[in-house]
């Protein structure tokens, strides 16, 4: 089953987005609507630190967490930060295609042998390195990894609107996410 819904038109959004920083989130990067001014985040966006996702959004619009694979098991803190301090109430978690945290086990070479290489690293010590944080940060399929992290903040958060997101590499769009 395809869980991906493009969003071409403005009545493709999701209903529960509508009027709310999700909504706007869309319309600002699949529309390239016009920025208005913000003086403060509306939003938090979590997504993955690959620099072929780019947003296109307002400055001031939104947090922005990039962490790989849009993984926030490790950053739970800054997200309280933003919701307590910054007052956001909406988080938008964006998974994308092609992610490097998929399947971490295939480039454990590649991973090794540039740490050896690009860091002057020891190559025990890369291994081990290896070792320790890829079952940590291996996400494995991208939308069955954001289904379950977008569940486990709203345990966590309850009172915080989260939403599911896909930004396609192929295209830079921005689908959202049948749950």
């Amino acid at each position: 089953m395809n869980r991906l819904i493009a969003v071409e038109k403005q009545s493709d959004i999701f209903a529960s987005y509508r009027n709310t920083p999700f909504e706007a989130l869309l319309s600002y990067h699949n529309f390239r609507q016009p920025f208005p001014e913000y003086v403060q985040a509306e939003l938090l966006v979590s997504m993955c630190m690959d620099n072929r996702n780019q947003l296109h959004i307002p400055n001031n619009f939104a947090y922005i967490l990039r962490s790989g694979g849009a993984n926030l098991r490790h950053n739970e803190f800054k997200v309280s930060y933003a919701v307590a301090v910054g007052g956001v109430r909406y988080l938008a978690i964006i998974a994308h295609s092609q992610c490097g945290m998929v399947n971490l086990h295939e480039r454990k070479d590649l991973f090794i042998d540039g740490l050896v290489s690009n860091a002057g690293w020891d190559r025990e010590f890369a291994e081990d390195h290896f070792n320790q944080f890829s079952p940590i940060f291996e996400i494995g399929n991208e939308i069955d990894f954001l289904l379950s992290e977008v569940a486990r903040l709203r345990n966590r958060y309850p009172g915080i609107a989260i939403a599911p997101f896909y930004y396609r590499v192929e295209d830079h769009h921005l689908y959202q996410v049948l749950e």
